[in-house]
Order: C-alpha cells, then sequence, then structure tokens
C-alpha cells in the first residue's frame, strides 16, 4: 500500500519558518555559540510557508436579511487580509512568541505574524538612486 504524503497548511495569521542554525557571528568577528545565541530575544530563519492572513468579516454581509430566502442559507464567502510575508523571505521574529515543532524529522517554528519584526527579501535594493526610504 502506498505511503500517504503529508503536507503541513498553516493557518490564521502564522508563518512556518525553518530556524537559522548554527554559530553565530559578532561584529567583531567572534563566533558565538548556540547557548549564548539561545538567550537573545529575536531568532531569524526562512519563510517556508505563509497562512491566508487575518479573517475579514464583510460588512455587506451582515446587512443581508437571509430569512426569506427559500434556497436555504446563505454562507460568505471567507475573506483574508494578506500578510506581508512571503515564501522564501528571511525573518527576524521574537522568540518567545514562536512554538518549536517536528515534522518528517525537521524543526520549524510557527511564528504568529505580530511577532515578526523585519523582512529581509531578495531583489530589492536600498542603494538604488531615488531609493529614500523611511527616514523618520
Amino acid at each position: 500500500m502506498p505511503r500517504l504524503k503529508k503536507q503541513l497548511i498553516v493557518v490564521g495569521d502564522r508563518l512556518l519558518i525553518r530556524p537559522e542554525e548554527g554559530e553565530e557571528r559578532t561584529n567583531a568577528g567572534l563566533y558565538l555559540p548556540q547557548t549564548a545565541v539561545a538567550a537573545r530575544q529575536a531568532k531569524g530563519g526562512w519563510v517556508v510557508s505563509v497562512g491566508p492572513g487575518v479573517p475579514v468579516v464583510n460588512p455587506m454581509d451582515m446587512m443581508d436579511e437571509h430569512w426569506g430566502e427559500t434556497d436555504g442559507p446563505h454562507e460568505p464567502q471567507p475573506r483574508f487580509m494578506p500578510m506581508q510575508a512571503q515564501e522564501g523571505d528571511y525573518a527576524l521574529f521574537l522568540h518567545k512568541a514562536a512554538v518549536e515543532i517536528t515534522f518528517e524529522k525537521k524543526s520549524y517554528l510557527i511564528v504568529p505574524n505580530n511577532a515578526v519584526l523585519v523582512l529581509m527579501r531578495e531583489g530589492f535594493n536600498t542603494e538604488a538612486p531615488g531609493w529614500e526610504g523611511n527616514s523618520n
């Protein structure tokens, strides 16, 4: 009998992140062991999967009166506010908010969207002429 393929499906406003492993290097060039890195409040990793986002209610669905319809109750279509994170982004997030799981012998972290501090995405050049960024 063939074995069924398992898949993780991220729900809500959460991210599935593959944590960065190994030693980290300080600005002075010193390598820190994993025990020293674990004491930090922020942690980084690569976004593997993204949930659909925050559920949003359409106000017009609440205004409709369905009690007069003869074809049964009308179910409103779910809507979600999409998240900024995308698969392949590097995320820096609050370590305390993450939940560690193991799936098929690999470690992952489930991180809520509100714990993400910053995202790094390939292909964006802040040094490009004309880009002034947020200098507030």
